[in-house]
């Protein structure tokens, strides 16, 4: 829990609406240093308690103003309003980052894939704004699973990616509630279990050259597991290294 002296205040400075439920905040707050892939907790008081939630900035470290990507949940208490901040208003950020979610703990491989569902795309943009990734791995996939085509966004950020890594980067979007060209149909977990996703690419997920990093709901993040447990990848840990590394808020 967050002590009442380790919030900062902060100002929001930008705000992107991507959809009817998909919101980005530029906020400009004086917080510690942090490592691409950790997460920051936001907050607003609402009534007499400080209601806080953890968010991964989508900003690299060295750039400003901060961002944050989030899904507004009707019935949750902090993002109906989180989403409803416009350019001025205050919000509440924690000075220090927390996580490990980080390039510092991913060891090096070949190919490095970047899984992630819904808002868990934001963490990869800041890993991705950095230089640590495309000096260590030849190749980056980006697979990024959503339900309809309305929910990818940063398509910007994305194209820029694509236009100066070239063939080192490849980025596929998965829709499991419809169908549109460029795109593949379904789940992560079921497009890797078939094979699918490996076919479209152009490259598999083994234990000689890969690592994987796994961001977003945990129905997707257990379900991977138990694929690559089941072909003999482990999980990453400091003492004991392997072969994906994830990342769960709850």
């Amino acid at each position: 829990k967050i002590s009442m002296n380790d919030w900062v205040q902060g100002y929001v400075v930008g705000k992107t609406q991507w959809n009817e439920r998909l919101f980005s905040l530029n906020i400009d707050a004086p917080v510690a240093s942090f490592r691409a892939g950790q997460f920051t907790k936001v907050a607003l008081d609402l009534g007499d308690e400080r209601v806080g939630r953890p968010y991964s900035f989508v900003n690299a470290p060295d750039e400003r103003p901060l961002e944050i990507y989030f899904n507004e949940v009707p019935e949750g208490p902090l993002t109906p309003r989180l989403s409803q901040l416009e350019k001025g208003d205050t919000l509440w950020v924690a000075e220090q980052a927390r996580g490990v979610f980080t390039m510092e703990q991913v060891p090096d491989h070949r190919d490095l894939w970047l899984l992630a569902t819904g808002t868990g795309l934001g963490v990869y943009l800041s890993i991705l704004r950095t230089e640590a990734p495309w000096r260590r791995f030849e190749r980056i996939i980006l697979v990024h699973g959503v339900r309809n085509a309305e929910e990818l966004s940063y398509s910007a950020v994305l194209n820029d990616l694509r236009d100066r890594q070239g063939s080192g980067f490849q980025y596929t979007p998965v829709l499991s509630r419809e169908q549109r060209p460029h795109t593949l149909h379904g789940r992560i977990p079921g497009l890797v279990e078939q094979g699918t996703l490996e076919r479209h690419v152009g490259t598999q997920i083994s234990p000689e050259h890969s690592h994987l990093m796994l961001c977003g709901n945990s129905g997707m993040i257990k379900e991977m597991r138990r694929i690559l447990d089941a072909r003999g990848l482990r999980r990453h840990r400091r003492d004991q290294p392997g072969h994906y590394t994830t990342e769960q808020y709850h």
